[in-house]
């Protein structure tokens, strides 16, 4: 593996490029051309895409448009090879923007332009810090403390050694990558398009597969802090067991716990929490689980000593986790039985085991801005294309089935899906398909393995509800006994439980587990009153749902802190303390707006929402909001010490 490096002059013959377009994703594919030969009537008017169909294959492009869009690139490219391979200059202003406008299917995107200038980012990254500490505050101490090496930490460590920051990461493991370094059950992987799920400032055009395992992201991960130089200024196996601060200084007295159990403290101007919020497994809680006599561990703590061959494995839960275990236990075991609470909405994604064709490969290596374009493709289509599906309608008439008309189509068009794959076996049909608002749960990408595993003969659904857990296995409310020899829990994590069991103390001795009472708020997910400088990445209400990545949303809570510790350096302030009105106001409109999406309104049982009811993970406006929101910072939001 290795990051994207320049691009390679096009060598290939005419037959070779042809049968390399074969396999090119085409919505992408013209507006690069456009963009590297400098020609803007390639974008031709019959071969935008509709913006309605984006979300379908290839775009929703037909055939006939697919043949002509391919017939216009090999002519494109090969005088492209034989004229040196010389790429006009980047595209700007009115240019660009007739780029985009072609890409987006001529929607109105005025609103998104600025936006998606930054997520293209051809000319520079410009999410980076524009500052650096030596230049607008030479003198000031400010040593700012990383909780926690994965995804989010290590976007924040990059960005702190870009600006000079002077900055430790303190992680509990032994290595990088967060949830890619825990979560090593059979067939873990990620469910967003890995050119997408991965870095802006740090892309590869070598991933072998569109959406990767878990081991090929623990290396991209691994890759990227190496790459920028961030590993010596890690501390593994260093857990923070409490945050305290100290007013009279303004600072965070950090107390660790090391592998030995050896307690030290750091003194910091700012701490960044970057623990997230899938990081503590849920166990379910039902009587007897500690009195079965097998092994039995949850998927997060897979136990890799077990051997499930010729095993009787029961698998509670029925998550994207145990979407993805599942399958792969059913062809060890000797029998598998599922115990389902509740199904789930299934995406088709046919393609999303692949690999991703060599030739494909060629393309973005070879093409100039392919992989730019490419990865703006992806990330647009997946943007705001599903949201308005998940919005309210308050007249809609059977809200327990639906919310609007819009997500009526989605349910309609995933049931059609799931009707398709059992075409023989009713009594499965009629336990898979859920009764419940898509996207009022997370909705599972499936490429056709569940229902090639309930189909097995030595596979079973069982969504009796279980009544307690005895020595032999299971026990259902129907007084039967399940008997197995392992357990395999799919019962996900404690998302609303953000930062324990860390100890958070603030201003005047304030515990932030006590403000919170289980109901985690904070004002753009990432800071909360009486906590000066202190920023939370991947914060209460920064979830995304049906739209965008989380690492997305990582970069731009990042970039927010980073233009805070400018204002801090360059005013000369010592503390930065969101106002209590701010955030209040904030949180309001947030719970208002959630309460608007079908994951708000439905009663279906899911870790989006705190004990309370109350949805303290999801983002539930566009994305663009929370784009705009944190550009800069606002310090007419913040009190000033």
């Amino acid at each position: 593996m290795a990051l994207a490096g320049p691009i390679e002059e096009i060598t290939a013959a005419d037959d070779e490029l042809r049968a390399a377009l074969e396999v090119a994703d085409l919505p992408a594919l013209l507006p690069a051309l456009a963009h590297v030969t400098g020609d803007l009537s390639l974008l031709r008017p019959e071969l935008r895409i509709d913006p309605t169909l984006m979300g379908e294959e290839q775009g929703g492009l037909t055939a006939e448009q697919q043949d002509s869009i391919r017939e216009l690139a090999l002519g494109a490219l090969v005088a492209f090879r034989d004229g040196g391979s010389v790429a006009a200059p980047t595209p700007t202003g009115d240019d660009l923007t007739a780029i985009l406008e072609f890409m987006a299917g001529g929607l109105d995107i005025d609103d998104y332009l600025p936006m998606m200038r930054e997520e293209l980012a051809l000319s520079a990254d410009l999410r980076a810090p524009t500052w650096r500490k030596d230049v607008v505050a030479p003198e000031r101490d400010l040593q700012v403390v990383v909780i926690g090496a994965g995804m989010s930490g290590i976007v924040a460590a990059f960005r702190l050694a870009e600006a000079g920051v002077p900055y430790v990461v303190l992680d509990k493991n032994d290595d990088v990558g967060g949830t890619w370094l825990e979560n090593v059950y059979p067939g873990c992987r990620v469910d967003v398009p890995n050119h997408y799920y991965s870095y802006s400032f740090a892309q590869r055009d070598d991933w072998p597969l569109f959406y990767s395992p878990q081991a090929e992201l623990f290396d991209y991960f691994r890759e990227c802090v190496d790459e920028f130089g961030i590993r010596p200024n890690i501390r593994f196996g260093t857990e923070v067991s409490s945050v305290e601060w100290d007013e009279a200084t303004s600072t965070w007295n950090v107390q660790t716990v090391d592998r030995d159990g050896q307690e030290s403290t750091i003194t910091a101007e700012v701490v960044i929490s970057a623990v997230g919020q899938l990081n503590r497994p849920q166990l379910p809680e039902i009587e007897g689980r500690d009195s079965f006599a097998g092994p039995a561990f949850h998927s997060a703590r897979w136990d890799r000593s077990v051997d499930l061959a010729g095993k009787r494995v029961g698998v509670i839960g029925t998550g994207c986790s145990a979407a993805q275990f599942a399958p792969i236990v059913a062809e060890r075991a000797s029998s598998l039985e599922i115990f389902q609470r509740t199904p789930n909405w299934q995406f088709p994604v046919p393609h999303y085991k692949h690999e991703v064709p060599d030739r494909f490969q060629y393309l973005l290596s070879h093409v100039p801005w392919y992989r730019q374009w490419y990865r703006f493709w992806l990330f647009w289509r997946s943007a705001e294309l599903l949201r308005p599906m998940a919005e309210v309608d308050p007249d809609w008439p059977d809200q327990a089935r639906s919310v609007s008309a819009g997500n009526d189509e989605l349910r309609e068009a995933l049931t059609e899906a799931m009707v398709a794959q059992y075409p023989d076996r009713p009594d499965l049909l009629e336990q898979v398909v859920p009764r419940y608002p898509p996207a009022a749960k997370r909705i599972i990408v499936d490429d056709g393995s569940w229902a090639e595993m309930l189909h097995r003969d030595d596979v079973t659904l069982t969504s009796t509800a279980i009544e307690r857990i005895v020595p032999e296995g299971v026990v259902t409310v129907d007084g039967e006994v399940h008997e197995l020899d392992v357990i395999l829990y799919g019962t996900g994590f404690q998302p609303s439980r953000f930062l324990t069991p860390m100890k958070v103390v603030g201003r005047g001795g304030v515990d932030l587990h006590g403000r919170w009472d289980g109901d985690a708020r904070a004002y753009l997910g990432v800071t909360v009153p009486d906590f000066p400088n202190f920023f939370l990445l991947y914060g209460p209400n920064t979830n995304i749902v049906v739209n965008g990545s989380i690492i997305w949303f990582t970069e731009c809570e990042v970039r927010y802190v980073m233009d805070a510790l400018r204002a801090m350096l360059e005013g000369g302030h010592r503390a930065l303390d969101v106002k209590a009105d701010v955030h209040d106001e904030y949180n309001a409109e947030v719970d208002a707006e959630n309460l608007r999406m079908a994951w708000g309104v439905s009663t279906v049982s899911s870790w989006y929402k705190s004990d309370s009811g109350r949805v303290a993970q999801n983002w539930p406006f566009p994305l663009l909001d929370y784009w705009d929101r944190t550009r800069e910072i606002d310090l007419d939001d913040y009190v000033l010490t």
